[in-house]
């Protein structure tokens, strides 16, 4: 008997799942006859649908719609459920801490593999700015969308009840820093629910709530054009949004965040989506990587020099064969990452046939963004929308891409009754601690809370 090809995808992302989904129909066959084994190895056991991330933080969307479970869609592969710490590709093998390592004691897990795919995506790019990382959140995740939610209606709470002026104010200021889709869309949605959920406080009036917007660039939103950045920023202003160009966050320290151009504001809520840097797994592999710290690929997305690895998304700087511009990068999207993995997985089933491969082209047919219910703007196939004809472009488009029947359905259904019925105003903090009942009734008292927001 023969070996079976054994193929591993790093990720469990847009590239990662995508990927393993198609190689999983391509190869069928070989799966039902044991000639093709195929290993996921991700840290969730689902993969986020990242544009719905402001929606579900909006309450627009369950939580639990905008991830796809990877064992139901990925049913004919291997799931491991753990971070891949170490690849070595020369040896074709991948250390792999999984979910048990820390319980069985038995430590660190070795996979070995014949086709590698790298598909760990992006994590958040942080700088090193006093007090980021005891007081910011990111949005990069559902548990963080969710957590923001809660947080901000808490802050309402809190500065309903106070009676400390410095306190009501600094819960009231919510500072987002980042002009990209993460970060207006999310402070564009919270906004509006904010806004709306400010009509059950006796004491708390939408012109209480304070929003401010950080970007260091001249613009906001550059994916759907100049034109359509600056009439999102007239939006969002109309809206008393403070939009602040040109302008970074020094510190926030001590709850106070204080900017470059040396306005101070105490607040309770840091946002910080500025930007993405690729996930740490690259730098501990033998694979070559470009000054981004991104793998260097080939057209046909093989990583560069290398045989039998393959690497797409926000982890690879693929060459742009549709661009006029000679060494330009496919961009780190969702839009790029779906599609590169398609031609990703049908160049893994023709190297195992012994067949030609195809180099991955997209030419690039624009952007939508949302600004909040019934807003958005648009720039796609060189036609720009804005208000509500951009916005029903943004739910329709992502409607089509989130994967899955089942989701598809849920999210549309989620949205028609949310036509008929009001928001949800309700904060489910607790379940960031759901021992804390049981600590108190066992006389331990309340658990600590660690970073999560003080009193000033």
């Amino acid at each position: 008997m023969t070996e079976p090809a054994r193929i591993l995808v790093v990720g469990g992302g847009y590239v990662g799942m995508y990927t393993a989904l198609r190689l999983q129909r391509k190869l069928k066959a070989g799966l039902k006859s044991g000639a093709v084994e195929i290993t996921v190895v991700t840290p969730e056991p689902y993969m986020t649908y990242q544009p719905f991330l402001p929606e579900a933080a909006a309450g627009n969307i369950s939580p639990r719609h905008v991830v796809v479970p990877l064992r139901r869609v990925l049913d004919k592969c291997r799931i491991v459920i753990g971070s891949a710490d170490r690849i070595d590709h020369a040896q074709r093998t991948a250390t792999v801490t999984t979910l048990a390592s820390p319980e069985d004691g038995t430590g660190a897990v070795r996979l070995t593999y014949d086709e590698l795919v790298i598909a760990p995506g992006s994590v958040s790019r942080t700088l090193p700015v006093p007090g980021l990382a005891d007081y910011a959140i990111g949005f990069k995740t559902v548990e963080e969308a969710i957590g923001l939610r809660n947080h901000v209606i808490e802050q309402m709470d809190i500065a309903s009840s106070t009676r400390d002026p410095a306190i009501r104010d600094a819960a009231l200021t919510f500072v987002f820093v980042g002009g990209g889709y993460a970060g207006v869309e999310a402070l564009a949605e919270l906004e509006d629910m904010a806004r709306y959920t400010a009509r059950y406080y006796h004491n708390v009036k939408p012109a209480d709530l304070k929003w401010i917007l950080v970007e260091a660039s001249d613009k906001i939103l550059p994916e759907v054009g100049a034109e359509m950045g600056r009439y999102a920023i007239r939006e969002l202003r109309a809206r008393n949004i403070d939009v602040r160009l040109e302008t970074r966050l020094d510190t926030c320290e001590n709850r106070v965040a204080v900017l470059s151009d040396g306005s101070r504001f105490p607040t309770r809520t840091v946002v910080w989506t500025a930007g993405v840097k690729p996930a740490p797994i690259l730098a501990a592999t033998d694979l070559p990587r470009n000054e981004r710290g991104r793998l260097v690929c080939t057209a046909d997305l093989r990583v560069e020099g290398v045989a039998h690895a393959w690497a797409a998304g926000d982890a690879a700087a693929v060459p742009d064969l549709t661009s006029q511009e000679k060494g330009k990068e496919c961009a780190p999207n969702a839009q790029h990452a779906v599609r590169q993995a398609k031609v990703l997985a049908g160049n893994i089933a023709a190297a195992l046939a012994g067949t030609p491969l195809k180099e991955y082209r997209h030419t690039y047919a624009g952007s939508v963004a949302s600004l909040g219910l019934h807003k958005g703007v648009a720039h796609v196939y060189g036609r720009k929308l804005k208000g509500y004809p951009a916005w029903f472009m943004h739910r329709a488009y992502h409607l089509s891409r989130v994967p899955t029947f089942n989701r598809k359905a849920r999210v549309l259904a989620e949205w028609a009754l949310a036509g008929l019925f009001k928001r949800e105003i309700v904060s489910l903090g607790s379940l960031e601690h759901p021992r804390a009942e049981f600590e108190i009734a066992a006389g331990g008292g309340p658990p600590a809370k660690g970073p999560a927001p003080q009193e000033n």
